[in-house]
């Protein structure tokens, strides 16, 4: 007997994406299900870097205390070392995730959040827990098996793993969120490129108390290299911390031509010890597992009504820590845009922009993370690896730059400038925070195009339609402070305006009997509720006093005015209609229903 089950929509996957889309959805009011084929979220800490893009999404959605609560803070993120084992000697150190004195900044200037290192098995059931307390329903040990669509509908057969009972889902849309060998993305047929399986990796989670080692140097990462190591292999691994200092998973390469070592507890206890460099510490190993380096994301992200999210349509290495953040973000993209269309706000074509606007970022962050995996390869040419014969001569080779020579200054100089290389793999912030879109959802005010002074390596703040809102403190009439991006948001279009901007609160007031959307509108200027203290709203704006800039409910600026004029109202309208794909006589007639 089949089991029917109806919602609006149906979400595959608790990983970061489907979790997040869930979450987001439900806050929306969007009658959401959440299935898991396994029996709850990820067991293993996985991803874990979450950058201030994704730290805004879950501040939007009200979890941010409880992240920073299960966190680990920046600042104990960024003594990357590299090291010959944690006992050993070091070769040199990185300032990472944005903790260099230099960068700080840079940071905290663009962001009302900050980086923190939460393991995905203890985020996800944040984003889990918040779907399921706004009426969202989930369900695990349930199975995804296929699906059809039709003019109004996916249906879609799950299989409940507990009982063997299939059950069909009959849903407005479908999100596939079932990770890297999604299973929705391969029944879609949806276009990849690139290669996967290009290299392969031990995953090692342990418990062992490292303070001794670590703690003066409190780090993320801590990079270890071991030519001719007596467990084979590549020579090099990683510790990663995952709770300081006493919880960690070791990575270790092996070659993927060869497949897969044997692997049980003895073998990586074996691993973890010659990491650490004293086989004394106890070590309690908690689970393995392997991993591939891929190289691969879609072009195409959608069809009819189902959709691919998080690591179904992009496949890259940990470097850079964009997996998860990507994921979340691909999902902050797409909900509002589902939940407007189910309210009649704006027609189906506004979830083209979906593919539009999130395919080009997937292309970028699998090209970042599988480029930084070849910011490393110098820092073994500096230490004299590949030159070398023998493992013996390596040593030599490594130990060489210690001398009172000019070629060991050399050699020194070479190392400090292959370490410091590594700088667009760890602090690569305008990645995290400058994505710009484009097409139908964005009105472009023909400004020319963008002239970054380094687009990958720092954030630059800019107003330009398709930018993210930049984040400035504006003040509250009882003096507290608030950001521009907390304004924003929670599903919602806001209009941010200056004094001599009062018109633009008819216009909003014209885009809802409409459009039968609400957009919130602050003027920010003396004496009004919020306030430019510092005037950074004003020198950031990029507009008149008057002007405005019209933020979607994802951050993204979608229209900006540089001054209100008479015809206010029906400029705004007519750009929200571009923005919400419909045309003035579909606005209308929904609006009059």
């Amino acid at each position: 007997m089949t089991n029917q089950i109806e919602t609006e929509v149906l979400v595959v996957g608790t990983g970061p994406s489907g979790a997040s889309a869930a979450a987001l959805l439900s806050r929306y009011g969007v009658r959401t299900l959440l299935v898991n084929k396994y029996g709850w979220t990820a067991p293993t800490p996985r991803a874990h870097i979450t950058n201030q893009r994704t730290m805004e999404v879950v501040r939007d959605l009200g979890l941010e205390d409880d992240v920073k609560r299960y966190a680990v803070p920046n600042e104990l993120m960024g003594e990357n070392t590299i090291c010959a084992s944690l006992a050993g000697e070091e070769f040199g150190r990185i300032n990472t995730w944005g903790t260099n004195v230099r960068r700080r900044a840079d940071y905290d200037e663009c962001s009302p959040t900050s980086m923190c290192d939460i393991p995905q098995n203890l985020l996800e059931p944040i984003l889990v827990k918040s779907a399921a307390l706004n009426g969202g329903k989930v369900r695990f040990d349930t199975e995804y098996l296929s699906h059809v669509q039709d003019e109004t509908g996916v249906t879609a057969m799950l299989r409940d793993r507990l009982t063997g009972a299939e059950i069909s889902v009959r849903a407005k849309y479908m999100i596939g969120a079932d990770g890297a060998n999604s299973r929705v993305l391969a029944d879609l047929d949806l276009p990849l490129e690139g290669k996967m399986g290009l290299s392969g990796s031990i995953n090692m989670v342990f418990e062992a108390d490292l303070t001794r080692f670590v703690a003066h140097r409190p780090s993320v990462l801590y990079w270890v290299i071991q030519p001719g190591s007596d467990i084979g292999g590549l020579g090099i691994g990683v510790v990663r911390m995952v709770r300081p200092w006493n919880k960690w998973l070791a990575i270790w390469g092996y070659d993927v031509e060869q497949g897969p070592p044997d692997l049980d507890n003895a073998f990586a206890t074996r691993i973890v010890h010659n990491l650490i460099g004293d086989d004394a510490v106890p070590v309690s190993i908690e689970a393995t597992s392997t991993w591939t380096v891929n190289d691969m994301y879609a072009t195409r992200l959608h069809k009819g009504r189902v959709f691919c999210a998080g690591d179904a349509i992009h496949r890259h290495p940990p470097t850079n820590g964009l997996g998860s953040n990507t994921s979340i973000q691909d999902s902050f993209n797409l909900c509002w845009k589902i939940a407007m269309v189910l309210r009649g706000q704006a027609d189906e074509s506004l979830l083209e922009t979906y593919t539009t606007e999130r395919a080009p970022v997937a292309r970028q962050v699998v090209g970042r993370a599988n480029k930084s995996l070849g910011d490393f390869p110098p820092i073994a040419v500096a230490l004299g690896l590949p030159q070398a014969k023998s493992v013996e001569e390596m040593y030599a080779n490594m130990a060489r730059r210690k001398e009172s020579t000019p070629e060991a200054e050399d050699q020194r100089a070479r190392l400090r400038a292959a370490i410091a290389g590594t700088d667009y793999v760890y602090n690569a912030h305008g990645v995290e925070m400058n994505q710009r879109y484009a097409g139908p959802a964005i009105v472009d005010d023909e400004s020319g195009a963008e002239i970054f002074e380094d687009e990958e390596l720092y954030h630059q703040a800019s107003t330009r339609p398709g930018a993210p809102v930049p984040h400035v403190w504006v003040y509250r009439a009882d003096g507290h402070r608030i950001s521009t991006k907390d304004l924003c948001g929670k599903g919602r279009f806001t209009l941010l305006t200056g004094l001599g901007g009062e018109g633009w609160r008819d216009a909003a007031a014209a885009v809802r009997e409409t459009h039968g959307v609400e957009v919130d509108v602050h003027i920010i200027g003396p004496g009004q509720a919020h306030e430019d203290h510092y005037g950074d709203f004003a020198r950031i704006r990029d507009t008149s006093d008057s002007g405005a800039l019209l933020v979607r409910p994802d951050f993204h600026i979608a229209f900006r005015a540089q001054a209100v004029s008479g015809d206010a109202s029906n400029t705004l309208v007519g750009a929200m209609g571009q923005i919400l794909g419909r045309t003035t006589s579909t606005a209308h007639k929904v609006a009059a229903e």
